[in-house]
């Protein structure tokens, strides 16, 4: 068995890799589906269709490898993380769309929630904030919303999962209903701690035990796919949700490693290993990987605009034709001469969480053209990863020595030139940017023998590319400074 296959399931779409032993891809299938926008401020999947798209896509990249389900070693999952399903376990159909994570249909409940005092007992427990993001508050409205349903879930007779638990269920014809600890420690529901559901905090959001997956190790051999479904049976042996993978698979292994996924948005994770950093900055606290009946930690800070400042400049200003060529122009320049673009078109996230901020462009002159507007764009997702660091070495009391890069956005050459500078740190991008795709593989290979240990993982990270950082400390503190200023004046308006 030559090859592990990573079932990648993302926001917009499914994809299926295929990874050899050296950890390179071998053969790659995506499929797009649809999004679905009922009401403002709500998005939904047809959670039929993502599995539909899904195993589409892994035939597919077994049909054009050449290969049968004999060469895989092992599938490794991993997902869009707080996106809740609700079906019915007799029949395996939903009993609604799924609710994706981008939904805030839920931001009424966790402002009740809050007001009646709980978000301190939630934030202990699971390390979390009480937001629409995750999933415990979705599933608690579906629960209201579809009638009969809650007593239905009491009596057994329903399944709710994230979306790892829902091709679980397909790919095993029903057989398993489990999730991963990283998966169940963005729920609300997992407390972090003792490593299994709360009953306290299922109380408050009024949700029966009954209807939850079994949590398990992010590396085992859980069970093996139904045979008719890929020609034969393939160990299903990984699971863990998008950002731990891309964790796991950029080989941060070690308290104190941290990588930043550009895509988006950004997402910065620190690994704190078997601490759970509790944070004073509104970090989340969250489960990273659990191996060996271990759970390793991690910081994790999220950023709202970060490749999606570039979309706004190509479809919103329309300065540029394509993302790529934002490199160019805001090279073009040696600086942004004093503009800021502060990018809080949906508010800001970490640290500073101010949803009410809109954005602003500042500090424009006669002399302001395009290309500083581009390289403030730049300016923008560099500075608030620098924020994000900053706050996360102050929490944990650990000074970064590298960060690690992957997302669409990295491939930017000029962004990352920039992100060193402002960190002061090195950054490197490794040679395979799927980085996600390959860390559920990892985690797959190793509860299948295909890889033997963490070691043997981290000897196949490889560098690309490595940015040092290129200016003074002193030109470092000046422009952090003013960028903190002009973020404090703006979310002060």
């Amino acid at each position: 068995m030559r090859y592990v296959m990573a079932l990648d399931q993302g926001t917009t779409s499914s994809r299926a890799i295929l990874f050899d032993h050296d950890g390179n891809v071998h053969a790659i299938a995506q499929r797009e589906f649809a999004q679905h926008f009922p009401q403002p401020g709500w998005v939904e999947h047809d959670a039929t269709e993502i599995w539909q798209s899904q195993i589409a896509v892994a035939a597919e990249v077994l049909k054009n490898a050449g290969l049968a389900s004999k060469d895989i070693a092992a599938i490794g999952i991993t997902n869009q993380r707080e996106t809740t399903v609700l079906w019915d376990r007799a029949t395996g159909q939903p009993l609604h769309k799924a609710i994706v994570w981008q939904d805030r249909r839920t931001a009424p409940l966790c402002d009740t929630l809050r007001a009646a005092g709980h978000e301190a007992v939630f934030t202990a427990r699971t390390g979390l904030l009480l937001d629409p993001y995750f999933s415990g508050t979705k599933l608690h409205w579906l629960l209201d919303y579809i009638p009969g349903a809650r007593k239905r879930a009491e009596h057994g007779e329903l399944a709710f999962g994230t979306i790892d638990s829902w091709l679980i269920w397909n790919l095993t014809g029903g057989r398993l209903h489990i999730t991963d600890a990283s998966n169940a420690s963005r729920t609300l529901l997992y407390n972090i701690h003792t490593g299994n559901w709360d009953d306290e905090l299922l109380q408050i959001l009024n949700i029966p035990n009954a209807v939850l997956p079994k949590v398990r190790p992010s590396s085992e051999h859980y069970c093996s796919t139904d045979s008719v479904l890929l020609g034969g049976e393939i160990p299903i042996a990984g699971i863990a949700g998008d950002q731990q993978a891309a964790t796991f698979g950029q080989a941060c292994l070690t308290p104190g490693m941290a990588k930043n996924t550009y895509g988006t948005g950004c997402f910065m994770l620190m690994n704190t290993g078997s601490q759970a950093v509790p944070s004073k900055n509104r970090l989340l606290t969250t489960v990273a990987w659990q191996l060996q009946g271990q759970h390793t930690y991690a910081l994790e800070g999220s950023i709202f605009m970060g490749g999606a400042i570039i979309q706004w400049l190509r479809d919103g200003l329309g300065i540029i034709k394509a993302s790529p060529d934002v490199e160019a122009l805001a090279a073009s320049v040696p600086d942004s001469d004093g503009v800021t673009l502060i990018p809080a078109f949906a508010g800001l996230g970490a640290p500073w969480w101010k949803p009410e901020a809109r954005a602003a462009l500042i500090g424009m002159t006669r002399g302001t053209t395009r290309a500083h507007i581009a390289r403030a764009a730049l300016d923008a997702i560099v500075l608030q990863s620098a924020d994000l660091l900053a706050a996360m070495e102050s929490d944990s009391g650990i000074k970064l020595a590298e960060l690690r890069v992957d997302g669409g956005a990295s491939r930017n050459n000029l962004l990352m030139q920039l992100q060193a500078d402002m960190l002061g740190v090195p950054v490197i991008r490794p040679r395979v940017v799927e980085t996600t795709a390959l860390g559920a593989a990892y985690l797959a290979g190793l509860a299948t023998g295909f890889w033997h240990s963490a070691e043997d993982v981290a000897a196949h990270w490889q560098v690309d590319q490595r940015f040092d950082p290129g200016i003074s400390e002193d030109e470092q503190q000046t422009r952090l400074q003013r960028w903190q200023t002009d973020v404090k004046r703006q979310t002060a308006a």
